[in-house]
């Protein structure tokens, strides 16, 4: 998985509808995703450091979450399908963490995940292969940069180096965990 920033809110040139940008860490990749006007205004108000002078539905949101003695711990993006977003709310009992508590995974439209994260101050993870799928480049040039060099990297690197230095990492990662897995209950 890949923990996303909200980049900001930028508007699509052709129907003039707002679009949710998430970065990924390297600031190589984004993820647009469409919304309506007010899901836009949702995020923009988690976005400001201004509270409004009343809470609006993903303030009073948060403040039920309190109430309940709940918190988001995460909003997790895990698929596109027929072209919609699809995200779950990661929440646990708020205080000191007992082994008998019971974590809660809610169904939640990405925008108002993303807006109760922003509020929050919780962190927003997409599945890579969602990022795969649904990602645009930021920096085309230094990613066609980065292209050349890898090419450049291999064309003076003989088969005999490779196995060479395989043969020299392999050992430090056999006993190490391979993190490019998602657990089962990450999803």
């Amino acid at each position: 998985m890949v923990e996303m920033q909200v980049a900001g809110i930028a508007l699509d040139a052709a129907s003039r509808s707002p679009i949710v940008l998430l970065r990924d860490p390297s600031g190589r990749r984004q993820v647009p995703i469409w919304i309506d006007q007010a899901q836009a205004q949702n995020i923009l108000a988690g976005l400001n450091a201004d509270p409004p002078p009343r809470p609006l539905s993903h303030d009073l949101m948060v403040a039920l979450l309190k109430a309940g003695g709940l918190q988001l711990d995460r909003v997790i993006i895990h698929a596109i399908e027929a072209s919609t977003f699809q995200a779950v709310l990661k929440l646990s009992p708020a205080g000191p963490k007992d082994n008998t508590a019971q974590a809660i995974e809610l169904d939640a439209r990405p925008s108002d995940g993303i807006a109760l994260a922003l509020r929050t101050r919780s962190p927003i993870w997409m599945l890579e292969e969602v990022v795969a799928d649904a990602s645009i480049p930021v920096d085309a040039e230094a990613d066609a940069d980065e292209q050349a060099n890898f090419r450049r990297f291999l064309d003076q690197t003989s088969p005999a180096d490779l196995v060479r230095h395989l043969s020299k990492a392999k050992p430090e990662a056999d006993g190490a965990p391979d993190l490019g897995e998602a657990s089962p209950g990450d999803h």
